[in-house]
């Protein structure tokens, strides 16, 4: 499904106003990715402006690269420019800081996967968004593809009937190809922010927050987790099983179980274009849902359009549930015995461990 089909479908429709002026921060994989969408949405009133990174040539060659006017040698700098709204691609731990600086500066921010390291940094970041009147997202990208705009609305019209269990996960072996973070703890590497974060996300779109969790993993030799199982459980008796490993193989994929009927997201889970529903009656069917270009730009043109509305966050992937959703990994960590060195004090959470009443968000 293209961009422009998926915008009047889901309403993001373009309106005559003046163009958004992004920049990104960071020069690293992801950061291409996304100034290759933003570039590739400039007839939808999109513009990349500006890059900043740590190294000042880096961030020249990489505005060169991909048409952006400015570059910047220091992230902060970013800050001081005229952007409607900033992608933060860079580690984990870097997160809080620069989006704090783009909130401060009247900045919107759309920030990759995961939005912090842990809820204490999110909570400082929806505060500052809140009393700033300004936009922020979590950059979960698969929540705006086409297959899960499909999902949503399969589940609303009752498809499978109230959802009861949600089963799934994913395995994969380090290969050199992943991020340099993913084994580094002083980065807040590891297999449950790189990609156990989609798994728990997906079952909070469907779910909402848990209200127990159980959690086992397997802490590396780097320190950082390399293989989790986790079970999130909810009042009315609903329940995700979920797991993530970098010590084995495995394409991942989700299951969905209702009272009448179950739908499969197909593999990869982060970026499916196939849905099968056994519905009321049986009956299996498959459906595909093409996505544009990486899939990344989805996500940049319903920031985009949210900003020409004036709207200060997004229903489809709110402040609120990304606050929650790092309660709930950062009750995983503690449960499984992962702290990571930039953390001062033992995680701080709000999620409970054994069961107990979560407390809302």
């Amino acid at each position: 499904m293209t961009i422009s089909n998926w915008a009047e479908r889901t309403g993001h429709y373009n309106r005559p106003m003046e163009r958004v002026r992004w920049g990104i921060v960071g020069t690293g994989r992801m950061a291409g990715t996304i100034a290759a969408e933003i570039t590739a949405l400039r007839d939808q009133g999109i513009d990349l402006v500006a890059v900043a990174s740590r190294d000042a040539g880096r961030a020249r060659e990489f505005a060169a690269k991909h048409g952006a006017h400015q570059s910047v040698g220091d992230p902060a700098g970013l800050s001081a420019l005229a952007l409607d709204a900033v992608y933060i691609a860079t580690p984990h731990t870097l997160h809080a800081e620069q989006m704090l600086a783009s909130l401060r500066a009247g900045q919107a921010v759309l920030c990759e996967k995961p939005f912090t390291l842990n809820a204490a940094q999110a909570a400082t970041v929806v505060d500052a968004a809140d009393r700033g009147g300004v936009f922020a997202m979590e950059a979960m990208w698969t929540r705006f593809l086409p297959a899960m705009v499909a999902l949503r609305e399969m589940l609303a019209a009752d498809a499978i009937g109230p959802v009861r269990m949600i089963s799934g996960g994913g395995a994969f072996i380090p290969d050199g190809s992943q991020p340099s973070y993913l084994l580094d703890p002083n980065l807040g590497g590891g297999v449950l922010l790189d990609a156990g974060v989609y798994l728990v996300s997906l079952a909070s779109m469907i779910l909402g927050s848990p209200s127990g969790v159980l959690a086992q993993g397997v802490i590396g030799r780097t320190g950082v987790d390399e293989q989790i199982a986790m079970l999130l459980s909810h009042p009315d008796g609903a329940q995700a099983q979920l797991y993530v490993s970098m010590r084995a193989r495995r394409s991942p994929d989700l299951e969905i179980v209702g009272e009448h009927g179950r739908i499969r997201i197909g593999a990869p889970v982060f970026r499916p274009t196939r849905l099968t529903l056994w519905g009321r009656d049986g009956t299996e069917t498959v459906r595909d849902y093409p996505i544009d270009g990486t899939g990344y730009g989805y996500q940049i043109h319903a920031v985009s359009t949210a900003l020409r509305r004036g709207e200060r966050t997004c229903p489809t992937m709110p402040l609120s549930e990304s606050l929650s959703i790092m309660r709930t990994l950062d009750e995983v960590r503690r449960q499984i015995g992962l702290r990571y060195p930039s953390e001062s004090r033992p995680t701080e959470t709000s999620t409970p461990s054994r069961g107990e009443p979560c407390p809302s968000s």
